[in-house]
């Protein structure tokens, strides 16, 4: 990893500034991007804001802030957003302390703001040290989200129309998954539909994706198979409910886009799931649906007094160990775990009737679960 300390004054840095709100801000001849396009803003409290303009007043050190090269030859600013933007709103004219703005005070004081020297390292590096120095500095303040962070390394054409795709309020992945009920979760601007899209996509590999598309000059693939993966919920799920924002569609579609699903018999069953109290996770119906797999659902749990009751009724005798003439009769409550005898997908409920304790070792071998 190169890391260079660059001594930077303040106007340097504001030279070109410029804030376009969610367009993004930019400064240092337009070199800079202090807010990238489509990014979630930080804001600092007027008290943090202030503070800073005071160690610049006063020509005391101020953090060192983190900028990266991109495949532009500009830069980003990875760590210092809010520092940087506190200075250049006030010499801007956004704020006053004290009741005094920037064009308050004597030349001399605008100077001495003006004239102070940002400490600056200039990264770069292969992307594999440049994810892992980002996660180090990643530390404090506003922390960068892991999309925050690769969004940083993997900056150009590609990663350029994919935020305008996924990253924008309004944008088009937000109108498309929540027309007619919302199928996604999370917030464009924090990149939340960026990640979950790049996750399936590429079965959770989002690094992977990117860098193998960095250079590409659009996002379209991405876009194709998100609109692909949607258009499949809405026609194979007919009911819209609002758990399903939690699904991983895209995981689903991966595995079951190219079979035959009759929609009407999945929707009778997910109605029934759905009004099954045994089931604590109504999201999970519908990869259970699907896959049959039962870890989805998260089944309601024996309360302790069901299981004492069932542990008092065996005598902390396990049936399979009984029947098996194991050496050890007995176990303690401990050593046992509660079991459904009649397993749930066969009918069985979750209640005292139908509760049996087992050994450790049965229950994990039991056979159905």
């Amino acid at each position: 990893m190169k890391i260079d300390l660059h001594k930077i004054s303040v106007r340097e840095v504001f030279d070109g500034y410029k804030d376009s709100a969610e367009e993004g801000v930019v400064a240092y001849g337009g070199k800079l991007d202090i807010r990238p396009k489509y990014q979630r803003e930080f804001v600092y409290k007027p008290e943090q804001r202030d503070a800073v303009m005071h160690t610049v007043q006063h020509q005391f050190p101020l953090n060192v802030i983190y900028w990266i090269e991109n495949s532009a030859g500009n830069y980003e600013l990875l760590d210092g957003q809010q520092r940087t933007l506190s200075i250049c709103q006030y010499v801007s004219g956004d704020y006053s302390i004290h009741d005094r703005y920037f064009h308050n005070l004597t030349k001399g004081e605008k100077d001495q703001i003006l004239d102070y020297e940002l400490m600056i390292y200039f990264c770069d590096g292969t992307d594999k040290e440049r994810i892992e120095w980002f996660e180090v500095i990643n530390t404090a303040g506003e922390k960068l989200t892991p999309q925050e962070l690769l969004n940083a390394v993997y900056t150009g054409p590609w990663l350029s129309d994919a935020k305008l795709k996924f990253s924008k309020t309004g944008c088009v992945a937000y109108h498309l998954a929540n027309d007619g009920g919302a199928l996604v979760s999370g917030s464009p601007i924090r990149q939340e539909y960026l990640e979950t899209a790049l996750l399936w996509i590429n079965n959770g590999d989002v690094a992977g994706y990117m860098a193998k598309h960095q250079h590409d000059k659009s996002a379209d693939e991405l876009w194709d198979y998100f609109q692909n993966v949607i258009a499949w919920v809405r026609k194979t799920f007919t009911g819209y409910r609002k758990e399903m924002s939690s699904v991983a569609w895209g995981e689903l579609y991966n595995q079951f886009n190219n079979a035959k699903l009759n929609a009407v018999k999945l929707e009778t069953k997910i109605k029934e799931l759905m009004q099954d109290e045994d089931v604590t996770k109504k999201s999970g119906i519908y990869p259970y649906v699907l896959t049959g797999q039962e870890k989805h659902l998260s089944i309601r749990a024996f309360t302790d007094k069901m299981k004492r009751e069932a542990y008092e009724r065996q005598s902390g005798i396990c049936p399979f160990c009984k029947k098996q003439r194991k050496e050890k009769k007995q176990w303690d409550i401990s050593e046992m775990e509660a079991d459904h005898i009649t397993p749930w997908h066969d009918g069985g409920k979750t209640v005292a009737e139908n509760c049996q304790m087992l050994c450790k070792e049965h229950n994990r071998t039991k056979s159905g679960k």
